[in-house]
């Protein structure tokens, strides 16, 4: 519960930070909101409700580390909770510099629903940390812990047989199924596997890349919760075991990771600068298809920020690279299947956003193509709903509402907050649809509210 006004004096390193930022509370309010939104969370946070913070009246745990958040963003730099004169549950550093014990944390605090890690936010300044990493004094911290447990390639080898199995049920059943049980593994086994003896460097950086698919598993099923906080942690963590297996593609790959997440989250900038920086790390070592995935997360920030000269040199540059076909793709960039879907839905979504809906439609139907629709339904739900919204912006509306029925087939019993907001998206089309008397209109709206409970 909130504390009285009578009770708290004046928060004034509140009211300090705030005036060094140089915005109104109405501006504060307005972010604060909008870093809610990005979390899936509806707040009606205005300008009086910031008064009464400076006041003294303390917001909830969850909405004080997004007012921190969005003070990060208004001020340019880091600002944390103690800053700000709030108490929080202690957690790990973002980027640790011992992220074997971070993940040992974070996989128990996951289990345990932790308060620290229910009310994770996900931090814009972040997104930047790996652009500036020293991995230097945490490889020397890695390497002087060996334990005297004995790890050999059949251990790393269990750890990449159950990563690759929840990644392929996380496509038919959505990003809760199986959490608690991976990240449990995680903590248990996986992480303190870490710190063992092993029989020859090559097996070592194994089981860090092993570590680092995990850990990018059980971002990826955040992400696909919605928990964005906690998928930002483990996406970091992947990166820093990356770093210790592969400095370059693996790492890159997972700055990829972490430059999605950022354009899903409107972070256009800071994607385009990781999707940058990881070509630049992988340059010379990539195969073809890792190159592909890297470029065209590339095409999509520049797309997102209005470049279009940019988005089409980042998208040929895609092309060729998957038309190299130099090398095998490794493990961890198999992990969301094929290179050519991939880019394909991808290269359809940065069409979108150019305005070039004839070729994003071309694009989603190429990529269909190439996704099994046994083993990736929620590809081809998320893909139905993207090609319905392509039909309905050429005035489609027959064809939209198919495309969009097609994916509602799909949708029964998977836990995905990603499937359920794109599901969400089209409410308000199809009421207008169903006004104008379009064919199955009103049957697909009816059919929706059940699947949005």
């Amino acid at each position: 519960m909130p504390k009285a006004r009578d009770q708290r004096p004046v928060n004034h390193r509140l009211r300090d930070t705030i005036t060094a930022a140089g915005v109104s509370y109405d501006r504060v309010a307005r972010t604060v909101a909008g870093v809610a939104a990005e979390h899936g969370e509806t707040l009606r946070t205005n300008k009086s409700a910031v008064a009464h913070w400076v006041a003294g009246t303390e917001p909830s745990e969850r909405t004080a580390r997004y007012l921190a958040e969005a003070l990060s963003r208004l001020a340019g730099r880091p600002v944390t909770l103690e800053e700000l004169g709030f108490a929080a549950d202690i957690a790990p550093d973002l980027m640790s510099m011992q992220p074997v014990e971070t993940s040992i944390l974070l996989g128990r605090a996951d289990v345990e629903n932790r308060p620290f890690l229910a009310a994770a936010v996900y931090t814009a300044v972040a997104v930047a940390m790996p652009l500036h990493y020293d991995h230097e004094p945490v490889a020397r911290l890695l390497r002087a812990r060996t334990g005297r447990v004995r790890v050999g390639a059949e251990d790393v080898a269990v750890v990449r047989q159950i990563t690759r199995a929840f990644s392929m049920a996380d496509e038919i059943l959505g990003g809760g199924h199986g959490l608690s049980t991976v990240a449990t593994y995680l903590a248990d086994t996986a992480a303190p596997m870490l710190s063992g003896r092993f029989p020859s460097e090559g097996t070592r950086r194994d089981a860090f890349s092993a570590a680092a698919e995990l850990a990018w598993l059980l971002g990826w099923k955040h992400h696909d919760l919605g928990h964005n906080g906690t998928a930002q942690r483990y996406y970091l963590l992947g990166f820093q075991f990356a770093v210790e297996a592969d400095p370059h593609a693996h790492a890159a790959w997972m700055m990829r990771a972490i430059a999605q997440q950022a354009l899903s989250l409107k972070q256009s900038i800071h994607s385009r600068d990781l999707a940058q920086g990881a070509i630049d790390r992988a340059r010379g070592f990539a195969d073809g298809s890792t190159q592909a995935l890297l470029n065209i997360t590339l095409a999509r920030a520049n797309a997102a920020l209005g470049d279009r000269p940019a988005a089409a040199r980042a998208l040929l540059a895609a092309e060729d690279n998957l038309a190299k076909g130099d090398a095998p793709q490794p493990g961890y960039s198999r992990l969301m299947g094929p290179a050519t879907g991939a880019v394909a839905s991808h290269t359809a979504r940065t069409l979108t956003e150019i305005g070039d809906h004839v070729g994003a439609e071309r694009q989603h139907r190429a990529a269909f193509t190439s996704w099994d629709p046994i083993a990736f339904p929620r590809v081809h739900l998320l893909t139905n709903m993207d090609l319905g919204d392509c039909l309905a912006a050429q005035a489609r509306a027959d064809e939209a509402v198919a495309a969009w029925s097609q994916a509602l087939d799909l949708a029964e019993g998977m836990a995905s907050s990603r499937t359920r907001s794109a599901l969400a998206s089209v409410r308000s089309t199809l009421g207008l649809y169903r006004r104008r008397g379009v064919p199955g209109a009103a049957a697909l709206l009816q059919r929706l509210q059940p699947a949005l409970i």
